[in-house]
């Protein structure tokens, strides 16, 4: 149905099964199917009048049907001349608004041998409608006549240590390997089709007009195999369009996204994690790659992390249309760096001085902005080119945790003017379309993220929605920031969460949290709501309990005590304030920190109770191990990435140990809980059963659940909140001296399983039982 909302007039059409409509608003296409022969076939219709007509008939498929930017122009894919063959393939087609013509197939000039057009590819148009694009692939083997009976079929995996992946990741990837496709370009008034894509070089980078000269191409074909457990290197060439030869532009880049494409097309640019450096290469060949900030006096990597590996930049690059600059940041300010090395490079703001943090503000227009969100805030990647001039600035304090937003300019340092900073947490503004105003959200740790309104400059901001009211009937908290030092005396710092009514004279049950470094997040807002694995801060403050949060520096080599020394001391500065119960702290993290925390109660007893999420429990075993959902083998995650053990088993055998806390499992006298379910795709369950059966083992107090086909967290509702309660329980019971559930003092037999959830409450008090000896106050 096609309705035209100034006329109320309405055009029908029979037996449309897909449609597609040109942005330009002036087009709309419709493939039409029917059961009886005659009735396939692709229509352009005029919305305006609703006149329709037949672009191509015939039975056969009609798929990836796209505009021209004006609308005028129509490409799709179809079958319908070979439709009665056992194989049929497709041909790309094109109209200017009449019957459609043929434009390739797979007998076509420049069409590899053996390939053909490829469904699983889309069409596009360049902005100028002279070259359409599309994807080819090599053609198939048919499929067998001969059918094999089921007991005479044999499946099976063969793994060889030749393959460039892991035989698990191969099987991740198979449909995808099915389905991918290489691009290939037509050009208007030639006869042969362009490759651009090949098996060996298949992913390919082009401008959004599709105008420039070259393409990107990029490759990780030739170092697959070190993705095992060194990363992800690439190769990148510089393609013409116009004759498919390709030029080396740079071999072996390694992380942080490999290269890319400036938005014109005029550049490839990268960050190259050994130099710590942006570079750049003209797409044209005109000149070298060159170094963009090397010579510069500040780092524009990330000073603070600490993985056995190169450190990434301080975000991605932002581009000024035309390919004019590039936008680049150290620790705190904006720099304009040029790609082709003629203008020097230039500091835009001057937040070093204050230890600000500016970032490029990308700002949508006419809506679709994230609202509500609970997170998000800054720049972001290349994406399109910004106008050269005035521009939007993210600001944030580094020290206070304040945001907000300045105005400046690409082209010119130090005319920077502060629009709105506050106590706050601001999320990406959207701009109004007609007219200079914004809208934007705004949270911190008590203030959901409600609507602002605000001209151009933030002025006269006011709320617009007050969309949880019922806050207020709840009791919350408040969030501040602490300090102290850790054990190498390294300066940190923290977030402390303290409940409604908090009373310096009393002493509440903590609760501690983690993963790496999170206090940045201090005005972050948290609903209190059951969620993939975590303990929700708002919640457990309602409950009376303090909440505490710590940044975690980490050695490479020792990261389960990096973690002791940075959290332990952490806690104990706050019990030496008096208002922490020492015999009432808990701790609660998942996945990696679910790790640390397995780790620490082999060190420490300092806790009455903890929970590990999704723990790694033995390093030796989980280096050898597979991430199920990505097929990847675990070894890079030890050598080169979160782990940071910055070695081979072999080669730091010892290092291996002495952060696997199942070694010494005999030393821990803290009651443990553990999630950890069958189908965690990113650590192996076996991981939790080798913890639970060595505590059991040791008759130790130790509970594992397994939410029975969830991953790594909890995707189903009514499991996070089963999790929320029975975690509740757990704690309450260890911290706040709550009776203990029938799942913890008698379990659930597997005959049951599924019809008694064993929650109520029936046990004693941890006061009025014995139990484990926890000598806590330690170290």
């Amino acid at each position: 149905m096609l309705l035209n909302l100034d006329t109320g007039e309405e055009h029908s059409f029979a037996d449309v099964v897909s449609y597609t409509v040109a942005d330009a608003g002036n087009g709309l296409a419709y493939v039409a199917s029917t059961e009886d022969e005659g009735g396939d076939g692709l229509h352009l219709v005029n919305p305006a009048s609703g006149e329709s007509v037949e672009v191509l008939a015939g039975e056969g498929h009609y798929e990836q049907v796209a505009f021209d930017e004006s609308g005028e122009r129509l490409a799709f894919l179809s079958n319908v001349d070979e439709w009665e063959m056992d194989q049929p393939s497709f041909a790309i087609y094109r109209s200017d608004g009449g019957a459609a013509e043929k434009v390739a197939d797979h007998e076509t000039a420049g069409v590899p041998a053996g390939w053909w057009i490829s469904e699983n590819g889309s069409v596009s148009f360049s902005e100028d409608g002279d070259r359409l694009f599309f994807g080819t692939a090599p053609r198939p083997e048919p499929e067998p006549d001969e059918e094999i009976l089921d007991a005479d079929r044999v499946t099976l995996d063969i793994w060889n240590w030749r393959d460039p992946y892991l035989q698990p990741m191969q099987l991740v990837q198979a449909n995808r390997e099915r389905n991918r496709s290489y691009l290939a370009v037509a050009h208007e008034g030639r006869d042969a089709v362009v490759q651009l894509g090949t098996a060996s070089i298949p992913d390919v980078s082009r401008p959004e007009t599709g105008m420039s000269d070259y393409v990107l191409a990029t490759t990780d074909v030739p170092h697959r195999q070190k993705i095992s457990w060194d990363g992800r290197y690439e190769d990148a060439y510089a393609v013409d369009v116009l004759t498919g030869d390709r030029r080396t532009i740079v071999e072996a880049v390694r992380g942080f996204g490999g290269a890319s494409l400036s938005p014109d097309g005029t550049y490839a640019y990268w960050w190259d994690e050994t130099d710590r450096d942006w570079k750049a290469a003209p797409m044209d060949g005109s000149g070298p790659a060159r170094s963009l900030t090397g010579n510069l006096p500040v780092a524009f990597y990330n000073e603070l992390d600490d993985h056995p590996q190169g450190p990434p930049p301080y975000g991605g690059a932002t581009w000024i249309e035309g390919d004019a600059a590039m936008l680049v940041y150290d620790r705190n300010d904006v720099w304009r760096v040029d790609p082709g090395g003629d203008e020097p490079a230039v500091r835009l703001t001057e937040g070093r001085e204050a230890d600000l943090r500016y970032r490029v503000q990308r700002v949508a227009e006419g809506g679709g902005g994230n609202f509500f969100g609970f997170g998000g805030f800054g720049g972001g990647g290349a994406g399109e080119g910004i106008e050269e001039g005035e521009v939007l600035f993210s600001v944030f304090d580094m020290g206070t945790k304040a945001s907000g937003f300045a105005r400046g300019r690409t082209d010119e340092a130090g005319r920077v003017e502060e629009l709105i900073m506050g106590d706050v947490r601001y999320a990406s503004p959207t701009k109004a379309e007609d007219a200079g105003r914004y809208v934007w959200t705004r949270q911190t740790f008590v203030e959901f993220p409600d609507l602002w309104v605000g001209d151009a400059d933030f002025g006269n901001a006011r709320k617009v929605s007050d969309a949880n009211p019922q806050q207020s009937e709840y009791r919350w908290g408040s969030a501040e920031l602490v300090h102290w030092m850790s054990n190498d005396r390294t300066p940190l710092d923290g977030i402390l969460i303290k409940p409604d009514g908090f009373d310096l004279s009393q002493q509440y049950p903590l609760m501690v949290y983690f993963y790496e470094r999170m206090s940045d997040g201090l005005h972050s807002y948290q609903p209190p709501l059951p969620n993939r694995a975590s303990v929700r801060f708002s919640f457990y403050a309602s409950r009376g309990y303090v909440v505490f949060v710590p940044d975690i520096p980490y050695e490479i080599g020792y990261p389960g005590e990096s973690a002791l020394d940075a959290v332990v001391p952490g806690v104990q500065a706050l019990i030496a304030q008096g208002f922490i119960d020492p015999d009432r702290v808990g701790v609660q993290g998942h996945s990696w920190g679910g790790y640390q925390i397995a780790y620490m109660i082999t060190k420490t007893n300092v806790f009455a109770a903890a929970e590990a999420g999704a723990p790694v429990s033995n390093m030796t075993s989980a280096y050898g191990g597979i991430r199920w959902q990505s097929g990847m083998s675990r070894m890079f995650q030890y050598e080169r990435t979160q782990s940071r053990i910055g070695g081979t088993l072999w080669d730091e055998r010892d290092r291996y140990i002495h952060n696997s806390p199942v070694f010494f499992a005999d030393k821990i006298r803290t009651p443990l809980l553990m999630l950890h379910n069958d189908e965690d795709g990113a650590v192996p369950w076996y991981q939790g059963i080798e913890m639970f059966v060595a505590m059991r083992r040791l008759e130790l107090p130790v509970f594992m659940l397994n939410y029975n086909g969830e991953g790594h967290g909890l995707g189903r509702q009514a499991n996070q909140e089963d999790w929320a309660i029975r975690m509740q329980q757990f704690f309450d019971h260890y911290l706040i001296d709550a009776p203990a559930p029938r799942w913890m003092e008698e379990g659930v037999p597997a005959v049951v399983k599924g019809r008694d959830l064993g929650l109520e409450l029936i046990g004693k008090p941890v006061s009025e039982e014995g139990g484990v000896s926890n000598e806590r106050g330690g170290s």
